[in-house]
């Protein structure tokens, strides 16, 4: 569709030589309307064509604010066009009849740009009303997002705690305000202890979900166990969990370590899958990684998950953390960094030696992570979780 013709003003005293200026400028068929004064032009005037004499020192600016002004003078020496200039006309071209054509392109060419000004006004307005209510909505996505953030914290066990002679701490820290980590430490009953340490893939809402849904098993779980066989429950659950992960299909998988303390034995029955950092078990001046293999959590279908176990010295403490905190410490190897946690691991009596030794001291921890200080500082959701016993009981 050709775009309606632009009106152009002609300023100038009547006579010959404005119905010249208006015959040459209206020769490509551009639409003009003389007038005597800028109060005499119709809205609809896309530009205005002045001669020099025809406006006196006060008219020009306030007839360069309203509309793009051309200015026409028979001379250069004119005394009214150093007034044009100096309020801000668009050009100015002397002898106008002997260049009509150079005078036709100047309008052309200056009602491109107005046009093309305004187009980018209203691509500027428009962005700001979407930037607005990008803003808007995620002001509301943060605030949902925090108080996913507190329920989520809500639902992991109170820290530190003891039961049986084992004592657990725990540190979560999630990367933004939700967390695909998760651990969980609870008595099952008077003779075994339950605990388990996830760490879903990626982070943030979609993996939160999933630590839910785990919890919500967990506990749907334990209540079904008949006490026996306390062995075969942690590679049982990791069989279950990874059937009910692909049954989902929201393409989420974990690693996860799954572990019964038998207190009456000092024993501790556990399976695993995929989980790194292996589990560091310190006693007696010693750090080793729990021996055991298994596969990845709600990726295979038919994954068949190990039943391990070892005895848990007098002293020891336990060591489980996310693969978050391998981006913490130095070296160049997966291994060199896996060799470096061992040794801050044995170095470290309390979660608090640990989390200075990894630089992460003055972080929040508990219910005070998830500010924005600390979604600056973490690289990755970070959790580390420590069980210790059994110094304080009889033998």
């Amino acid at each position: 569709m050709d775009r309606p013709k632009q009106l152009i003003g002609v300023i100038d005293a009547p006579g010959p030589a404005r119905n010249a200026l208006a015959e040459t400028i209206a020769r490509d068929g551009l639409a003009v309307i003389a007038a005597d004064s800028p109060d005499e032009l119709p809205p609809e005037v896309s530009l205005v064509v002045a001669h020099a004499r025809a406006l006196s020192e006060e008219q020009w600016a306030p007839l360069c604010e309203r509309l793009p002004t051309l200015v026409v003078s028979d001379s250069r020496e004119f005394p009214g066009l150093l007034s044009a200039v100096d309020a801000g006309l668009v050009d100015y071209i002397v002898e106008p009849l002997r260049h009509g054509q150079l005078l036709r392109r100047m309008i052309r060419k200056v009602i491109e740009l107005r046009r093309l000004e305004e187009a980018r006004r209203e691509d500027q307005a428009r962005l700001e009303e979407l930037n607005e209510s990008l803003e808007t909505h995620l002001a509301m996505l943060r605030l949902d997002q925090q108080a996913g953030g507190q329920i989520q914290r809500k639902l992991l066990p109170p820290r530190p705690q003891t039961s049986g002679g084992v004592t657990c701490d725990y540190w979560f820290a999630p990367w933004l305000y939700l967390s695909g980590d998760f651990l969980d430490f609870q008595r099952l009953d008077e003779r075994h202890l339950l605990f388990y340490f996830a760490d879903v893939s990626g982070h943030g809402t979609s993996s939160a979900f999933v630590t839910v849904l785990l919890k919500y098993l967990a506990n749907r779980w334990q209540g079904e166990w008949d006490g026996t066989a306390p062995e075969a429950l942690p590679p049982r659950w990791l069989n279950d969990l990874n059937r009910e992960l692909l049954d989902t299909g929201i393409g989420k998988h974990a690693t996860l370590f799954v572990g019964v303390i038998d207190l009456e034995r000092r024993y501790l029955h556990y399976s695993l899958g995929a989980q790194l950092p292996m589990p560091l078990l310190v006693a007696d001046g010693e750090v080793r990684p729990l021996p055991g293999e298994g596969m990845p959590v709600g990726l295979f279908p038919g994954a068949d998950y190990p039943t391990l176990g070892c005895s848990l010295p007098e002293n020891f403490r336990l060591w489980l953390c996310s693969d978050g905190v391998l981006e913490c410490l130095p070296g160049e190897t997966l291994d060199m960094r896996l060799r470096e946690l061992e040794q801050r691991v044995l170095a470290s009596e309390t979660l608090e030696d640990l989390r200075a030794s990894l630089a992460l001291g003055h972080l929040a921890s508990g219910d005070d992570v998830g500010t924005d200080t600390a979604i600056e500082a973490l690289p990755d959701d970070l959790t580390i979780m420590m069980l210790s016993g059994f110094g304080n009981v009889d033998s």
